[in-house]
């Protein structure tokens, strides 16, 4: 089975079914001597993992973190990263009676056209239980982002038709939902909790806003960054939806009301733009504005109404899912976008400054011409300088070799030598070259 691994220079490979004993990632591309620790990693997965609230699924898992490989003391060794998350709350005794029937909304018959076989059990390896491991190494992508001051915000921005009005980022923690306005998050909650009542479930929107990420992020024409992050996010199980910025209503504006116009600000010098329609990217590069992005989820699959069906030979079936569920799976999966997001930045932030490490040394390379073609012409210049000297010690029959003088020039230089942290022993060399060369320039004249 392909398509587990995700990334180019910041990969990420992740493993586990949703009822298997584990799940976890293995994580390459992480620089050496990066401080990490579990407890880092395990705040993100506390925040998307299960029994949360009443608005999300009962199971129980403490989804605790260990570090298998990668890291030693505290710190990375720049050898791949391997997290395990372990399950132990899984409950598999709801599948077995339904196990031969098609689960509308679920990968189930999809998975059993493509492998001729699947793991019936939950969702499988298509089960939001995969995004332990996505979450895991979000942590780490975040670590690195951090360092640059690159923060990530996710939050609900509308479950069941209502949306948030106000968007206050210090309020997503504070509620069960992860809404950024305290009056919708109630009424999100309570909405929830009526539609569980009746066995079934809602969907809704995650709006995502990156703060402080740097100009220059994305790779054209077939890498941009929102196509990488449209890839990401669409990878997310119950994502069926993406767009960034002024998204899908652009559609309906004309160019004089959708173009960001530019100008200079004078606070920090930097290039803006006045609005931020274009949701910080521009090209496939980020232009350094909020990177703006959304997606739509759909609602949980699994839910208690009965519905109609067929098994795997095509029979008329009718089916209620049993089992631990969410009713809505978007305050779960606000990490989960957070991570993927991180991904994305963490591996376009490496290429960038493999790129820009690249034009670097082409410039200091460009330099070091300079300075040896200027050195070429001085010691030109310096040879010119000889001659008219044997000359003029030609004229009056004086000898070529001066030892005094020949001392001097060393000598008079030498705290400036030392000031400039130089070699003594390699400028004395190189000064006997160019005085050697001297006399016997003097010699021919």
């Amino acid at each position: 089975m392909s398509g587990n691994t995700f990334g180019t220079l910041f990969r990420i490979t992740t493993f586990g079914e949703s009822h298997g004993k584990a799940g976890g990632v293995l994580i390459d591309g992480v620089k050496p001597n990066m401080i990490i620790s579990e407890r880092e990693i395990q705040q993100e997965l506390n925040r998307r993992r299960p029994g949360q609230s009443k608005v999300t699924t009962p199971r129980n898992e403490s989804d605790q973190v260990e570090i298998l490989s990668g890291v030693f003391e505290g710190r990375t060794l720049g050898t791949p990263i391997c997290l395990l998350i372990w399950n132990k709350d899984q409950d598999s005794k709801a599948y077995d009676e339904i196990k031969d029937l098609l689960r509308p909304g679920h990968a189930g018959f999809t998975y059993l056209t493509k492998y001729g076989i699947q793991d019936y059990r939950g969702g499988g390896r298509a089960s939001g239980r995969e995004t332990v491991g996505r979450v895991a190494a979000g942590a780490v992508a975040k670590h690195i982002l951090a360092k640059q001051g690159i923060k990530i915000f996710a939050y609900t921005k509308e479950i069941g038709n209502i949306a948030a009005k106000n968007i206050d980022l210090k309020e997503i923690e504070n509620n069960a939902v992860r809404c950024p306005d305290r009056i919708a998050a109630k009424k999100m909650e309570n909405k929830i909790l009526q539609i569980k009542k009746r066995g079934d479930s809602l969907g809704g929107v995650i709006e995502a806003v990156v703060k402080n990420c740097p100009a220059g992020l994305g790779e054209p024409v077939f890498d941009k960054l929102e196509a990488d992050l449209a890839k990401a996010l669409m990878s997310i199980p119950a994502v069926k939806g993406f767009e960034v910025g002024s998204g899908f209503s652009a559609s309906k504006m004309k160019g004089s009301e959708h173009n960001d116009e530019f100008f200079k600000d004078k606070k920090t010098g930097r290039i803006r733009t006045k609005t931020n329609n274009a949701g910080g990217i521009l090209g496939g590069i980020s232009t350094g504005e909020d990177i703006v992005v959304r997606v739509a989820v759909k609602p949980t699959s699994s839910i208690g109404k009965v519905q109609e069906t067929v098994d795997i030979k095509g029979r008329k079936r009718k089916i209620k899912v049993e089992g631990r569920h969410d009713p809505c799976i978007c305050p779960r999966v606000v990490p989960v976008v957070e991570s993927m997001i991180a991904l994305v930045l963490a591996d376009h932030l490496m290429k960038q400054k493999l790129l820009r490490r690249s034009n670097t040394n082409t410039k200091i390379r460009n330099q070091i011409n300079l300075i040896d073609d200027m050195m070429i012409l001085l010691l030109t210049k310096r040879k010119e300088l000889a001659e008219d000297v044997g000359i003029w010690k030609k004229k009056r029959d004086l000898p070529v070799y001066d030892a005094e003088r020949e001392k001097e020039i060393y000598s008079q230089r030498l705290a400036l030598i030392k000031e400039a942290k130089l070699d003594p022993e390699f400028i004395k060399d190189v000064y006997n070259i160019i005085i050697k060369n001297a006399r016997k320039v003097q010699r021919e004249v």
